[in-house]
């Protein structure tokens, strides 16, 4: 039976859960910020829809596969139904149109790289830090 539960995930220990450094994304006056702090960090912005399950699944892979600190760059999480003015204005200042779930990659007040839904995972952070 250990055999056939490795294979099919009916492990009895409980997977530990991973912890990124998020920064909440909830105000306007946060992007302009990013802009100034993305001239000597990389600054990353990841919009999900807390109703959507492809988002879920797509947010649960990248956390999953995160491999930085706080150290390498700015991590921002933008729940985008609750605060729908902050993701419309991630649009308009960065020149990026919007989808969800969406990953925006910005260095020296320019976005270096974004990509949407399954695409997200295939971004390598490491080469924009």
């Amino acid at each position: 039976m250990g055999l056939i539960n490795k294979l099919f995930g009916g492990s009895s220990e409980p997977k530990e859960e991973k912890i990124l450094p998020w920064i909440p994304l909830s105000q306007l006056g946060q992007l302009d910020a990013i802009h100034k702090k993305s001239r000597t960090k990389t600054q990353v912005v990841f919009k999900h829809s807390t109703r959507c399950g492809i988002s879920k699944m797509v947010m649960n892979q990248f956390v999953d596969a995160y491999a930085l600190t706080e150290n390498d760059l700015d991590l921002y999480f933008l729940d985008l139904l609750n605060y729908r003015d902050v993701s419309n204005e991630v649009g308009y200042k960065f020149q990026v149109m919007h989808q969800s779930p969406q990953i925006i990659v910005i260095k020296n007040g320019t976005v270096v790289a974004h990509a949407s839904h399954g695409a997200i995972n295939e971004v390598d952070l490491k080469s924009f830090v």
